[in-house]
Parts: structure tokens; C-alpha cells; sequence
């Protein structure tokens, strides 16, 4: 690599975006730069799927304003449209059919005012179903810690990009913990906001999904939210940024370090978040063990299966209606396909059921942060996963889903709830991963996420932290 894509390759967004408002480099330079790694370092990873390089030179011409004016980003290949691009969703039909789209995603939108230069697309997981970015369509996605490991997904492919380097932040999308698993296992922040409808019922799996992003530092984090929500960051007052460095008073925090049932999670699992509970303990917060009762309720495990596979079943449709023909059996990965077959035999009363039973549970858990301000958790149940763990098995479609659970047990129920959830990247294990910690608070308290984040950050930072490759 060049010397500047040496020099800036560790650069949070922030920093980046310091350099360039000071006149050290230009928006050219650092688009360039972020360009020369992708092409470098995703061989071995996989992580860009699509590549908008000649389309960030003519974004860069134009002349980008805004708080993040110059500096390179990559969004999620899902569900997410980027004007004039193509996506994807990680399936087959949509790669070949290479659909443009009309206009840019309303977040894409206000990530395009904030000066951000999109260079490309990361990979997915066929429509975001497993925790992997891996797909008949695109490949897998490795990790940049351990290549023979996944990263986590389904946005696995944009924290590969930001752990390795390629680039500080890269777009990401949550429906039951896809933005914080790959966090965890690439050594990265992510917030998952609180849904925006939270105080409606859940009526389908869309709208357990979030944007946002992953980044490598709290601030970023902060301030990528501020753009989400049309805040002029950096604020001199209001926004999350600004925030940052409030003090949260005495919090009491409960502590989740085994399975809900009292069986054990992976000895770094449990290490990292004991860790994470005695260093909020050092800092004045008050820890003990207790999480919400209803998070071992199996009411559920009767309803969610309906719920999830009337949710593929509707992906399907929509896809098909994107094609204008039927999607073929050949063209969906096993496991969608099983989960989409089933959903058509839903009854509206089966998806009903659905819904007022996450109502109900959602009205539960929640009601524990009356008496508490945060729950800490493992984000994941296991280190990363060797690659392949989660592909397709045509002799036992739903296999891939149910060691999904067993993997990330401690993220999907934040989804529900429409809670805000982050992972931060505090432990490594004695082989050098990464090993997250979650922490999740209250409906809409983004804030104090953030503010404890970012203590947190201060008191064991990570930033030193980074892979060999």
C-alpha cells in the first residue's frame, strides 16, 4: 500500500474526517486510499461485493459537504437501495436480474448529505437469514482476525471491511442481532437504535429491522446516529455526540453471564461479560446478577416459528414481484426456501397469534427496566464460528436456524422489544479474537448506551487492538 493508505487505515471516520478539514489530504486522496485496500485486502476476505469506485471519484468531484465530507463508506448489500446501483439481498434471481434503483433509501439519503463517498456494497447472507455472510450468490465472507473463521453476519461483510481496514464505518442492518454478532466477532462497536415504532405492535419480521452501522469507536457510533436522525453533528448542544461525555450517575445494571436457563455459555464468553460487569463495578455502577423473567418464557417457541417463516414467505413474494415471474426452487438457498414453504401455510389466525404473543412478551421484558437502568450480556453464546458453520444442508434445511440460536441467543430479543442494544469489543480470548459484550437499555435511551459506551471506551480502550492480516 501507499504510505497514505497506511497512514489512515486505523483512522476512525472522525479522524478521517479531521484530516480532511484540516486541508492534510483531500477527499480524492482518502477515497483512493480506502480504494487501493479494498482492492489489497478483500481477495482474502470477501467482504465488497459490488465495487462503486468510478461513481465515488464523480462524488468526490462534485464536491461533498457535510460533517463526514470525503470519507469512504460501504453499505450493506440488503435491503437497502442506493441510487442508480444494484442490490442484491444475497440471492441469485436478484444478483442476475440487477435491478437499478430509483432513489436512494432514505438513510442512504442522509449518509449521502453527511458527505459520506459510497464505494461499494459488503456482503450478506441470502436475505439476512443466519448469522454469516455467506450465499450461493456471492461466496463467503472470512474473517480478518482468523481467516478460517466467519465474521458473524448477517452484516458480516461490512465489519470485515472496518476491522481489516478497508475502510472506518460500513452500513448494517439489525433484525435479530446481525449488526452486533459481526461486532462482536471482528472486534467492533455497534449499536442497534431503538425501533422507531416501539410503541406498536410488531406486525411482521420487517419491522423488527433496524439500520444502522458499524464503526470503531463510540464517537463515531454517536455521531453517525445524530446523522440518522437529521442532527447537525458535531451540535454544540442536543444530539448524541454531544452527550458523549455526561455523566450517567450511579446506574444499576443486571448481569446475564450464563444461558437464560442457568446452562453455561463458552468460558470467554462468560469471562468477558464478568469483566465488563467488574469494570462498571470500578467505575461506581452497581452490578448484580438478574435479567427479565420473561426472557425464559417459552410461550414463544409455539408462535415464532409461524412468525418467521410468513416472513420469508413474504420476502419470496416480493421478490417475485421484482422479477415479474415466480422465484424457482433452484434460485432460493435451502433453508429460505423451507422457511418460505411453510409460511404459505400461515393462517391469518397462526400470524395473529404471532403478534400478540411478541406484544405480550415485548410488555414483559421491558417492564424489568422499571427497576433498572441497564441488563449486561454476552453478545454471543461462542467465539466466532469456523466458516461454513452456518451453510446451507439440503438434507436438513432448518439446521443452519437452529445452530443460529444456539450461537446468538442473547441478541434477537431486543428486536422484539424494539430496545436499543450495543456491542462493544472490551475482551479478547487467549488465541487474540475478539469477544464482545452487550449492554441494552430502556426504549429510546440511546443516550445512556452511549454516554456508559463511552466510559467504557476510556477506561480499556481498543483501538490497539487490530488484526494480523
Amino acid at each position: 500500500m501507499n504510505s497514505l493508505a497506511d497512514q489512515t487505515r486505523w483512522l476512525d471516520a472522525t479522524g478521517q474526517a479531521e484530516l480532511l478539514a484540516s486541508g492534510e489530504v483531500k477527499s480524492g486522496e482518502l477515497v483512493e486510499a480506502a480504494v487501493e485496500r479494498i482492492e489489497q485486502l478483500d481477495p482474502a476476505l470477501g467482504a465488497v461485493t459490488l465495487r462503486y469506485f468510478d461513481q465515488a471519484r464523480t462524488a468526490v468531484a462534485a464536491g461533498p459537504t457535510g460533517p463526514l465530507a470525503g470519507v469512504p463508506f460501504l453499505i450493506k448489500d440488503l435491503l437497502t437501495d442506493v441510487a442508480g446501483q444494484v442490490c442484491t439481498d444475497a440471492n441469485v434471481a436478484l444478483k442476475a436480474h440487477a435491478r437499478q434503483a430509483a432513489a436512494d433509501s432514505p438513510l442512504v439519503a442522509r449518509y449521502r448529505a453527511a458527505g459520506l463517498i459510497f464505494v461499494g456494497r459488503t456482503a450478506s447472507s441470502e436475505f439476512g437469514t443466519v448469522p454469516a455472510a455467506e450465499s450461493a450468490a456471492w461466496g463467503a465472507t472470512r474473517n480478518p482476525w482468523n481467516t478460517a473463521l466467519s465474521p458473524g453476519g448477517s452484516s458480516g461483510g461490512s465489519a470485515a471491511a472496518v476491522a481489516a481496514g478497508m475502510v472506518p464505518i460500513a452500513h448494517g442492518t439489525d433484525a435479530a442481532g446481525s449488526i452486533r454478532i459481526p461486532a462482536s466477532c471482528c472486534g467492533l462497536v455497534a449499536l442497534k437504535p431503538s425501533r422507531a415504532s416501539r410503541h406498536t405492535t410488531v406486525e411482521s419480521v420487517q419491522d423488527l429491522i433496524v439500520p444502522s452501522a458499524v464503526t470503531r469507536s463510540v464517537r463515531d457510533t454517536a455521531l453517525l446516529l445524530d446523522i440518522a436522525h437529521g442532527v447537525e453533528s458535531p451540535a454544540p448542544t442536543g444530539g448524541y455526540l454531544a452527550e458523549l461525555g455526561a455523566d450517567p450517575g450511579r446506574l444499576r445494571v443486571g448481569l446475564l453471564d450464563t444461558q437464560v436457563d442457568g446452562s453455561p455459555v463458552h468460558p470467554d464468553c462468560a469471562e468477558a461479560v464478568r469483566a465488563a460487569a467488574r469494570l462498571l463495578e470500578s467505575l461506581g455502577h452497581h452490578v448484580d446478577p438478574g435479567f427479565p423473567a420473561a426472557l425464559g418464557d417459552s410461550a414463544l417457541d409455539g408462535l415464532l416459528p409461524a412468525f418467521w417463516s410468513s416472513g420469508m414467505a413474504d420476502v419470496l413474494g416480493d421478490v417475485a414481484r421484482q422479477l415479474g415471474r415466480d422465484v424457482t426452487e433452484a434460485e432460493v438457498e435451502p433453508l429460505n426456501w423451507a422457511l418460505g414453504t411453510m409460511g404459505t401455510e400461515v393462517t391469518a389466525e397462526d400470524r395473529q397469534a404471532a403478534r400478540d404473543g411478541v406484544a405480550d412478551f415485548a410488555r414483559s421484558v421491558v417492564s424489568w427496566w422499571d427497576d433498572h437502568d441497564l441488563l449486561l450480556t454476552p453478545t454471543l453464546a461462542e467465539p466466532p464460528l469456523p466458516s461454513g458453520t452456518l451453510g446451507s444442508d439440503p438434507a436438513d434445511p432448518l439446521a443452519p436456524l437452529r445452530r443460529s440460536v444456539q450461537f446468538a441467543p442473547f441478541t434477537p430479543f431486543v428486536n422484539f422489544t424494539g430496545q436499543p442494544a450495543i456491542s462493544l469489543p472490551l475482551h479478547a480470548n487467549a488465541d487474540g479474537l475478539p469477544i464482545g459484550v452487550q449492554l441494552v437499555a430502556a426504549p429510546g435511551r440511546e443516550d445512556l448506551l452511549l454516554r456508559v459506551a463511552a466510559l467504557l471506551e476510556t477506561a480499556a480502550p481498543w483501538q490497539d487492538r487490530r488484526p494480523a492480516l
